[in-house]
């Protein structure tokens, strides 16, 4: 990549080269920032007060009837700020790390944890993405968006000489066919799954969301946490727009709770109307709400 840059550079003039080294590297620099981000910023786990206590968990495993077993946990949950249940209405409990989850909190196999506000395990960065890293995994998609769009639009003039025989090496040739069909091919693939998350985050959905139905105390609600456009996008990047296109924490919380649009609704009646219309279309392609929450339990 560096011999292409260097063979295409040494025909523009000193003006062109300096813009498009600083363009080159301030993208470079945010695309591994975020990436870096994005594999070392490890998963955070529930507080200690959402695990039982040593008295509470020998209670519960030598308590071998299940309907007490489930009004233990109900007990409980009354102490803790938690308003999403399983499928059948129980309170999501985790008996692999023994605590009751907090809303949005699911566990991952791979990682062998309880994650806050999980949205899917990533193998491209090897690690777990939920509340504490949700925010650099989406800017590590949109820098490298970003980079392999530069990459082949400054790429392409090189493609154009190829294709009307004004290249006269032929390894200049087949570096210029191999760089811009890697960057197409990614920038394609990574537009996509960006634009996915975008939609995500527009609805302040997680991926485990959007395909299982949360269950609340009153029923299924698959806007349960939507609270308007950009409420959903301050969820993840925080009211401080100066930090939105930064790697650093700013999304708000503590990721235990989150504000949810039954209570906003209570406050402002007119958000209960503000996507009726994208609900409705939501309904047509809808999982079934009751097995796709008892999915999210015994997979998650």
């Amino acid at each position: 990549m560096a011999r292409i840059f260097n063979t295409a550079l040494t025909v523009l003039s000193p003006a062109e080269k300096v813009v498009y080294l600083i363009l080159y590297h301030a993208i470079f620099v945010f695309f591994t920032w975020t990436y870096w981000k994005s594999i070392f910023t490890l998963p955070q786990q529930p507080n200690q007060k959402f695990h039982l206590s040593y008295t509470d968990k020998e209670r519960y495993e030598n308590e071998e009837r299940p309907e007490v077993q489930k009004q233990m946990l109900v007990d409980m949950a009354k102490k803790l700020p938690v308003y999403t249940r399983t499928g059948s209405g129980a309170v999501r409990f985790c008996d692999r790390c023994h605590l009751i989850k907090p809303d949005r909190c699911h566990h991952c196999s791979v990682c062998a944890m309880c994650v806050l506000k999980m949205d899917h395990h990533c193998p491209w960065v090897n690690n777990c993405i939920g509340f504490s890293n949700y925010k650099f995994f989406l800017q590590f998609l949109a820098y490298s968006v970003l980079y392999c769009l530069y990459i082949a639009t400054t790429v392409f003039s090189y493609f154009i000489k190829y294709w009307r025989g004004e290249l006269p090496s032929v390894r200049s040739k087949f570096h210029v066919l191999f760089l811009l069909f890697v960057a197409c091919m990614f920038f394609v693939s990574l537009v996509i799954l960006f634009g996915y998350h975008c939609w995500l985050v527009s609805r302040n959905k997680t991926t485990l969301e959007a395909f299982c139905t949360p269950v609340f105390t009153n029923g299924p609600e698959k806007n349960g946490f939507n609270l308007g456009f950009i409420k959903n996008i301050q969820q993840v990047f925080g009211d401080k727009k100066k930090f939105w296109l930064i790697p650093i924490g700013s999304s708000p919380g503590d990721g235990h709770s989150f504000p949810m649009r039954s209570r906003n609704e209570s406050q402002d009646p007119l958000l209960a109307n503000e996507e009726h219309w994208e609900d409705n279309e939501d309904d047509n392609r809808g999982y079934p709400e009751g097995s796709s929450s008892l999915a999210v339990e015994t997979e998650t």
